[in-house]
């Protein structure tokens, strides 16, 4: 198992940890969407930030869909993840790569710019529930710990790390959520928090192999417990049915005007960037249904 996510409690049970290694998952995200630097730790943070916000929170069959919506170039980020630890997503301009920061590293906050951080969820009721909260650093991690602390009212710390290699491929991935449970001292909380910046950066762990038990040892101690390691992968659940089903929502004149223009359509899937090819006669047939 290469990508996977793993829980943890403290051994007082009042504090959770999710930790995961995601470099296959971001690196078929980025090769799917040809992301460069800036725009490939965007949007590997944000996949990062969602999977883990699902493990947290999502029981069987729901998922969440997070919207980063900054005005920075590299536009809006949109990812849902699933109760099954899969997810999809994309960035609406993924060649964007800045001058690095003073210290080197990518500068995701530049990128990123200013607005807002959306979470909405499909738990199976009638109106899935969105929470907002504005991008408190443009930073990522800072801003998903901010909406589950503002919205979800749940203390918490994230860590999230892309390191993009000059060749703009994934050198590794991986990131953290730490959040305080009900009866969490104040004294435990501090001390969890200053254990986690003292730690070293967590890109130069990654890259070193730290996994995801050593990095929960590493925040809530060797006496922590460990669960069972979770798969985690970039899927799209996209087809051709599923696009049909998009085209007959047309208007006849559209659809129309597709066979005798183009003799058929073609569309590409936002998140995987697959394409789906409908020649004239397959392009017929979903207008025909319409007529019916």
């Amino acid at each position: 198992m290469d990508d996977y996510l793993v829980k943890a409690m403290d051994r007082t049970k009042t504090l959770r940890l999710l930790a995961i290694t995601a470099k296959g998952m971001v690196s078929e995200a980025q090769q799917r969407h040809d992301a460069w630097k800036n725009s490939a730790a965007a949007l590997g943070r944000t996949l990062i930030g969602s999977v883990l916000l699902a493990g947290a929170e999502l029981t069987p069959h729901e998922e969440l869909t997070v919207r980063l919506l900054g005005n920075g170039p590299v536009g809006p980020i949109v990812v849902t993840a699933k109760a099954d630890l899969t997810v999809k997503g994309y960035v609406k301009n993924p060649h964007v790569a800045l001058r690095a920061r003073p210290d080197g590293h990518i500068d995701v906050k530049a990128g990123v710019g200013q607005g807002w951080l959306e979470v909405t969820k499909d738990l199976g009721l009638k109106q899935p529930y969105t929470g907002q909260v504005p991008i408190v650093s443009g930073e990522i991690a800072e801003d998903f710990a901010y909406y589950l602390t503002k919205s979800e009212q749940i203390p918490s710390a994230v860590g999230l790390s892309v390191f993009v290699n000059p060749n703009n491929t994934i050198g590794a991935a991986g990131g953290f959520m730490l959040e305080a449970l009900p009866g969490a001292s104040q004294t435990l909380i501090t001390q969890t928090i200053a254990r986690i910046k003292a730690m070293p950066q967590l890109s130069r762990s990654l890259l070193a192999g730290m996994t995801p038990e050593a990095l929960a040892r590493q925040i809530l101690g060797d006496d922590c417990q460990l669960f069972a390691p979770q798969p985690i992968a970039f899927k799209c659940d996209c087809s051709k049915a599923k696009y049909a089903k998009i085209l007959a929502t047309l208007e006849r004149h559209q659809l129309h005007d597709m066979l005798a223009q183009d003799h058929g359509a073609e569309l590409t899937c936002s998140f995987c960037g697959n394409q789906y090819h409908y020649d004239e006669t397959e392009l017929a047939t979903i207008l025909a249904g319409k007529q019916k």
